[in-house]
């Protein structure tokens, strides 16, 4: 049979929740119901007493009045039990029987029917209309909802024991057979359209509650593993830290990085990736049972367990999702942060120990790493650099320290190169070393380069105006320089306000640089060749060097890392190694600086194989721009 006709008849299934919710309608209409019987019934009680029995009215026969009595006392009765029934269901919020319900509710209708059908007929039978049958009618098929195909049988069956037990006693003029035959077709639309108005109702009750279901779980749930979300953990964390009371030091926030996973997904694609994702999620969660575990976002994990046994539950993680037949190496880094109170904001905590573990990323040996008072020290110092490098550039703070670069042969002043210092009113003298990766790691590092570029330029700009000997200055670009801002534009800019010439800029780019997104880069690099600036690229050797850099760029200087230089007096390879670079660099017409010269022997060797440039300790620290002048202008050869 066709859906929709199963659908209009309603003899398809209903889902327990809409038969709950029909259930339920019912109910209400019950309670109406009831009352408005079981007021009725007491009147008609009283009234039958007080005529018949106090005025001893005798207009009706004795059997006549018991009939009537009883009939009203039967329905009585039954609307004082379906009464009970529908307002303890009400209290008890469904827990009352719906069998039990069904039965009462199925008796209360049938005693109702059947008294409308004996009232009327005796009515009838008496000249008179026949209200209560239509009214006992319209109470049951359309107060309480019934599916279609059961009002049709209801209607169409006590319609006809109406008709023919009335007929039984009086004779049912033409005008009444159409009246009864119109009343039986209007109810039992009015019956059919309450049904599917209820079931519409219960079927969008239904969505809406599967709709609040699903976001409630969402809220809760991470939706690829199963587990619960951050949100959830946040929620948690103060309930659990009070409760841990004065014992709180012994919680501790874990938060679990799994190593390599892009690796995994590059090599097995996406699926088997949040397969193995899930697959460690459960592993995890399974691992601290009774403990708060949550899904951060990628391949991070946020935990808050007892400390006891919490780094022995990791290493067997760590040992339970790696697999040898992957070929890929999985690890499993932890970070770690014990709370001092219990108003420790948990994402205070979940940070702390995500920066613990971060300090180990790239260590193989270290699997975890506790937030203790010098990774707290550090972990603000960090946030304050982050924080506070516009205003270190507003302030002043931001200092250029250059460092000489001398010629090879003649031992004299070439130039120099641009290096940035902080000086700090709350932490004092900051080398880079400090804050040059944590700006590179939050990509602010073109504000601090930016402030060195201009600064240079305007100590370079004060050394014409003063009539001394100015010097080329090497500047560093790091890549991301090359995102964040337009970096031809930027120095363009600065020449033209400060009245300089090109010559005294080098362009110096890390050779790293080289190996990312070239894009942006090969413009860049094309642009300043063409506005007239020398290009060098740096910290040559420092990395995996690649020697198709020198193939497919061409630049003015090549500048040797000093890592060849740190074990240049007791391993021969580092000699040789650097003159094969040099005589590489010569061969392709691009000159040379080794930086880190640091003892004689290294300026006679360096000088021996034709390394042009040298830079290092030998000739100078890196200083500020007044020790700088005062040391080396005065007595510079123009290079």
């Amino acid at each position: 049979m066709d859906k929709k006709i199963k659908s209009a008849l309603g003899i398809g299934k209903n889902t327990a929740y809409v038969e709950n919710y029909l259930f339920n309608a019912n109910i209400n209409s019950s309670i109406y119901m009831s009352v408005v019987v079981i007021v009725l019934e007491v009147w008609m009680i009283l009234r039958t007493l007080i005529k018949y029995v106090i005025l001893s009215d005798k207009s009706r026969d004795f059997a006549w009045i018991v009939s009537h009595f009883y009939s009203y006392v039967i329905l009585l009765t039954m609307g004082l039990v379906m009464l009970v029934y529908s307002v303890r269901f009400k209290k008890s919020k469904g827990q009352v029987s719906q069998k039990a319900g069904w039965t009462i509710m199925w008796l209360f209708s049938a005693i109702c029917l059947i008294f409308g059908i004996y009232i009327s007929s005796m009515d009838y039978a008496g000249g008179k209309q026949i209200l209560t049958f239509l009214t006992m009618e319209l109470y049951v098929t359309c107060l309480l909802v019934w599916k279609p195909l059961m009002s049709f049988v209801l209607l169409s069956g006590t319609f006809l024991i109406f008709y023919y037990y009335t007929l039984a006693n009086t004779e049912f003029q033409t005008g009444d057979k159409i009246n009864l035959f119109m009343f039986w077709i209007s109810i039992l639309m009015a019956s059919v359209s309450i049904y599917h108005q209820r079931l519409n109702e219960g079927t969008k009750e239904e969505n809406l509650e599967g709709v609040n279901e699903k976001l409630q779980k969402t809220a809760a749930f991470d939706e690829l593993t199963g587990i619960h979300n951050i949100d959830f953990f946040y929620e948690n964390v103060p309930e659990i830290l009070i409760m841990a009371g004065e014992r709180v030091h012994d919680k501790v926030f874990l938060f679990l990085d799994v190593e390599n996973f892009k690796n995994y997904n590059d090599q097995f694609g996406f699926i088997k990736g949040n397969e193995l994702l899930t697959k460690i999620a459960h592993m995890i969660e399974d691992s601290y049972t009774g403990s708060l575990v949550a899904r951060i976002s990628d391949d991070h994990f946020a935990v808050l367990t007892d400390w006891e046994g919490a780094l022995e539950k990791a290493d067997e993680i760590r040992k339970g999702f790696y697999s040898e037949k992957d070929e890929i190496y999985m690890g499993l880094k932890v970070g770690g942060y014990r709370p001092d109170d219990i108003y420790c904001d948990p994402r205070q905590g979940v940070d702390r120990a995500r920066y613990a573990c971060y300090l180990i990323k790239k260590e193989y040996d270290h699997n975890f790493k506790e937030y203790d008072k010098a990774t707290a020290d550090n972990f603000f110092k960090q946030q304050y650099i982050v924080n506070n490098i516009d205003k270190a550039v507003e302030k002043g703070y931001i200092k250029v320290y250059y460092q000489p670069v001398m010629w090879s042969d003649s031992r004299k002043l070439a130039g120099c190169e641009a290096l940035a210092r902080w000086v700090d009113p709350k932490y004092g003298f900051l080398s880079p070393g400090d804050f040059i990766p944590i700006l590179e790691e939050h990509r602010q590092i073109h504000k601090l380069d930016k402030c060195i570029y201009e600064n240079v330029c305007r100590d370079i700009r004060e050394c014409l105006d003063r009539g001394q000997n100015a010097v080329p200055v090497s500047l560093n670009f790091s890549r991301l320089d090359f995102e964040l801002m337009d970096t031809v534009a930027v120095m363009e800019e600065l020449v033209e306000k400060y009245k300089i010439d090109r010559h005294y800029l080098h362009i110096e780019v890390t050779e790293s640089a080289m190996t990312d997104d070239l894009t942006i880069l090969n413009q860049s690099i094309a642009l300043f060749r063409e506005k007239g600036y020398e290009l060098w690229l740096d910290d040559f050797g420092s990395g995996y060097s690649s020697l198709n850099v020198l193939k497919d760029y061409y630049f003015d200087v090549l500048k040797i890392d000093m890592v060849f230089l740190k074990s240049f007096e007791k391993n021969e390879n580092s000699r040789k190694i650097i003159k094969r670079v040099v005589d590489i660099a010569n061969d392709l017409s691009i000159n040379t600086l080794c930086e880190g010269v640091e003892t004689e022997d290294m300026v006679e060797f360096l000088a021996s194989i034709g390394c042009g440039r040298l830079q290092g300790f030998y000739y100078g620290k890196p200083m500020p721009i007044h020790d700088f002048r005062e040391k080396f202008l005065n007595v510079t050869e123009e290079a």
